[in-house]
């Protein structure tokens, strides 16, 4: 938009590398850019720094300065300081024949910090096992990348419009270790 600025910043502040690669955060100024969160401070303390709103959306730039958008913030699994898109895993995943639907969330991992768990509802009549769709995303995938495991659930949870509610299926994943709030959105 005319008067709108946006940039892909890392974690530092600095814009991304122009390669197609790196990950940042959208931030983005202009006349239109909310002043705040209703009685929030500390909401809109997170979300807007040195006048630039960060949007919660990750992003790569491309060497023309295109913008793509490749996951929200909350969804990023970061393992061994590597950024991965749950959005690119789960794409992988639903090339399995047998995968109806795939929802994949970061779990803790005592060597690389997070690494990704997929939950999945399989197609009627078709099975797979954890061991293979974790093999499968090995081929398909930077092995940093792939699945380390899978809970088979019959749906998964969403909202009215549709959406995987993936907070659910984080909290799912911790009270299954006995810790609970862990998410709240």
């Amino acid at each position: 938009m005319i008067g709108c600025e946006v940039k892909v910043l890392n974690d530092a502040g600095e814009e991304v590398a122009r390669d197609g690669s790196e990950i940042g955060e959208v931030a983005t100024r202009s006349n239109g850019v909310m002043k705040g969160y209703w009685k929030n401070d500390e909401a809109t303390m997170e979300a807007i720094k040195g006048g630039w709103l960060y949007t919660g959306d990750m992003a790569t730039v491309d060497r023309f300065g295109n913008i793509e958008i490749v996951d929200r913030k909350k969804d990023v699994i970061i393992s061994g300081g590597e950024n991965i898109s749950s959005i690119e895993v789960e794409g992988v995943l639903y090339d399995h024949p047998a995968v109806l639907e795939a929802a994949v969330i970061a779990v803790p991992h005592e060597k690389w910090g997070e690494t990704p768990h997929a939950y999945v509802v399989k197609r009627d009549g078709k099975s797979v096992t954890e061991d293979e769709l974790i093999q499968f995303s090995r081929e398909k995938l930077a092995h940093f990348k792939a699945i380390t495991g899978v809970s088979f659930v019959e749906e998964l949870p969403k909202t009215a419009s549709g959406k995987i509610q993936k907070v659910h299926l984080r909290n799912k994943y911790w009270a299954s270790k006995g810790i609970t709030g862990k998410f709240v959105n």
